[in-house]
């Protein structure tokens, strides 16, 4: 083994469990909260929605295939989801030093040790997931012997301002002028949004995005509580008194769900893995979906003019609202899956189908 040196992992409750280490021989604080994804850790390690959490992965073997070469196509990485590992910390019952994939470069601990993210092997996951679903996420720590640091709470932090694109980019030069605000974006959504002819325009999360002419309006997924992004819910609320579609997905939801005059709220564990059924609402059409938040959208509070779209089939927590009457919608969780299944991906497809109505109906006027 690469390295074998003790580590523990400390939650708030006082609960210890005594490990090895792999990955950077450091400390770090966090909150923490499981994924019951099979595969998928590359993608998962480098998803921006999971800034300042321990991340606990219930599979019992993680590492056998590696890290993906690292290739950009169109200024973003064809294999990960953002350009870092975005974790606090990473929690497996065992790790495998060795690995073997066509198209693996390193180790997952030597990537993880470039990026200073420490993981600790040879705990009992089963039962530290059975008590974060009893008794809620909590915060924690990995700490060594000697190096301890205090708890943190990533949800006081503005989590969104440290994932959130710098300036301006573009992509593409396609028929369909989209605006992408970028609270923490994964790059298989913007892959998704590429691939069917779009003019692409990614705006950091707090610029005013109404100033742009744009034929559609994209919320992307991003981390932590969305009270936090007050300056995006702004800009929102005055795109939601026109016309131009708007499309949201996870945090995407929840920033929808408040500028129209609803509430959020936070959930006891979250949903993290490729394997959440949701029933479209008014159907029976059921789909397996990929989902990575803690936070989600009251469906009770919704203002009269919207409605449910889809919901939980675990514990009928909302996964979908639209309006009415206009071309607004979004979903809590991830049709670009990356990784997971892709049974919802046609959502794209609804959304361009909404921005040419509305570009048909503009050019009639």
């Amino acid at each position: 083994m690469e390295n074998t040196k003790p580590v523990k992992l400390v939650l708030a409750d006082g609960t210890e469990l005594e490990g090895k280490s792999f990955g950077a021989y450091t400390a770090s604080a966090g909150e923490v909260v499981f994924s019951t994804a099979m595969t998928g850790y590359p993608e998962n390690l480098t998803d921006p929605s999971f800034r300042g959490q321990i991340l606990v992965l219930t599979y019992p073997m993680v590492g056998n295939y590696g890290v993906p070469q690292e290739q950009i196509e169109q200024d973003i990485s064809s294999a990960l989801e953002s350009s870092q590992v975005h974790i606090a910390g990473l929690v497996v019952s065992y790790y495998s030093e060795e690995y073997n994939h066509w198209n693996a470069s390193q180790s997952l601990s030597a990537w993880l040790a470039a990026h200073d993210i420490p993981g600790i092997y040879d705990v009992d996951t089963r039962l530290l997931t059975k008590k974060l679903r009893e008794e809620g996420a909590m915060l924690g720590k990995i700490v060594t012997p000697d190096h301890d640091i205090p708890l943190h709470d990533p949800n006081e932090d503005n989590l969104v301002a440290q994932v959130s694109v710098d300036g301006v980019k573009r992509y593409g030069s396609g028929k369909h002028k989209i605006v992408l605000v970028d609270c923490g974006v994964k790059n298989n959504i913007i892959r998704c949004l590429l691939e069917r002819d779009v003019e692409l325009t990614r705006v950091p999360w707090d610029y005013d995005f109404n100033q742009l002419d744009y034929d559609g309006l994209f919320l992307s997924n991003g981390p932590g509580d969305p009270t936090t992004c007050s300056t995006t819910i702004g800009h929102l609320r005055t795109a939601l008194a026109g016309d131009k579609p708007i499309f949201g997905i996870c945090l995407g939801i929840q920033l929808m769900g408040l500028a129209c005059g609803g509430s959020t709220y936070k959930l006891k564990y979250g949903h993290r893995s490729h394997n959440q059924p949701v029933r479209q609402i008014g159907t029976n059409k059921c789909y397996v979906t990929s989902q990575n938040h803690g936070f989600a959208v009251d469906m009770q509070n919704l203002p009269a003019e919207w409605e449910g779209l889809f919901e939980n089939l675990n514990d009928g927590t909302c996964e979908g609202i639209r309006h009415k009457t206009k071309p607004f919608f979004a979903v809590q969780f991830h049709p670009e899956a990356a990784g997971g299944p892709v049974d919802t991906e046609y959502l794209f497809d609804d959304f361009l189908a909404s921005v040419e109505k509305y570009k048909a109906e503009k050019a009639t006027v």
